[in-house]
């Protein structure tokens, strides 16, 4: 039904109709004052109407609402999705990532999204994991120990699917285990929900990576033969991690996608979820494996030259901007700005603001 929707254009009138319904019902529902309400939402969708008055903004104020972002398109549109996110936790809405597991991009987008909460898929919790599921629980793991973002378990059904479910750090739980869909008889004793995670911060759109990572550090100056040589360390670290990162470039000119730059840029693409390259005059159509932005030469950002990478096993990054322009002195003497982070919550940042722009 969804694909329909979205082939068809009606995926904003399906996705809102949905969540309408949902708080409608949840509204009329026997309940507590703050339990937790967990609403779908595609990530594509515009943002629905939350203004006082409407059953939305009731549900909102009356329950401790929920935001699930579906594993559907998730990648589509990186600048509506960080807006989306953005706008639901403004109105003190949480952010949950469903179906972690069912698809790699969510594994990808732990740390620019920043959820509270977890939703690991059923798959994972219904049978023994494999080499990629163990991937994944790691990384939600990870992620957990590292923001304290609450991990929920899908599709418990049974005992043993309760058991595994707890051994991965499951504090809540959806399944026939706990009961069938429908009218709650009785309200439910206890209504605490689980901490917020780290809040999420929505970089400024008038600053560039660069103006982001020497807010509050120091730059060092590196020449361009030294520039290139970390930036192809990043590259290798990126090629060997175990769960395919996002890899973000801004090259400044197209000059530079060429030999060993142009190669390794083609080489992540085939692997990762998500290749962006930022240049001043890029081309307007995407590449078959990763896309292409556009950049005005007057832009702050077409001095800059900068790789991240951020995935569950790797966050790294070089941010530089050029101090002297172009030509004015030996191609590989020339200078650069530089910061070099590993410092997830840096690399994060600078992903952030990359991605406002695709």
């Amino acid at each position: 039904m969804f694909a329909h929707a979205a082939a068809t254009g009606h995926l904003d009138t399906l996705d809102h109709a949905c969540i309408r319904s949902s708080a409608h019902a949840a509204l009329a529902a026997t309940s507590n004052s703050g339990m937790l309400l967990l609403l779908n939402c595609e990530p594509t969708a515009r943002d629905i109407d939350i203004s006082p008055g409407t059953e939305l903004a009731e549900a909102t104020r009356r329950f401790t609402t929920t935001f699930e972002l579906t594993e559907r398109g998730l990648l589509l549109d990186p600048p509506a999705l960080l807006r989306k996110v953005s706008a639901l936790r403004a109105r003190g809405v949480r952010i949950a990532l469903d179906d972690i597991g069912a698809h790699p991009d969510s594994l990808a987008l732990l740390d620019i999204i920043a959820p509270d909460i977890m939703k690991i898929d059923l798959g994972l919790v219904q049978r023994q994991p494999d080499q990629w599921q163990t991937r994944t629980i790691a990384a939600v793991i990870a992620h957990h120990e590292r923001t304290g973002a609450v991990i929920l378990a899908e599709g418990i059904e049974t005992d043993e699917h309760l058991e595994q479910a707890l051994g991965y750090g499951a504090t809540l739980g959806q399944g026939y285990r706990f009961g069938r869909p429908g009218a709650l008889r009785t309200v439910p004793r206890g209504d605490r929900v689980p901490g917020l995670a780290a809040p999420f911060l929505h970089e400024p759109a008038d600053k560039t990576p660069f103006e982001l990572a020497t807010t509050g550090h120091s730059a060092r100056t590196l020449r361009k033969r030294t520039l290139i040589e970390m930036s192809r360390h990043i590259e290798r670290l990126a090629a060997a991690s175990e769960s395919p990162p996002i890899v973000l470039f801004t090259l400044q000119s197209m000059d530079n996608f060429q030999g060993t730059t142009r190669e390794h840029i083609l080489e992540l693409a085939e692997t990762s979820p998500l290749v962006v390259a930022f240049a001043v005059d890029a081309p307007r159509e995407p590449e078959r494996t990763f896309r292409w932005v556009d950049v005005d030469i007057h832009d702050r950002m077409a001095l800059e030259w900068t790789i991240v990478v951020l995935g569950p096993d790797t966050a790294a990054a070089l941010v530089a901007r050029e101090l002297e322009p172009a030509g004015s002195g030996p191609e590989n003497d020339r200078r650069f700005e530089a910061v070099i982070t590993f410092d997830r919550s840096r690399v994060a940042q600078a992903g952030r603001c990359l991605l406002s722009r695709v």
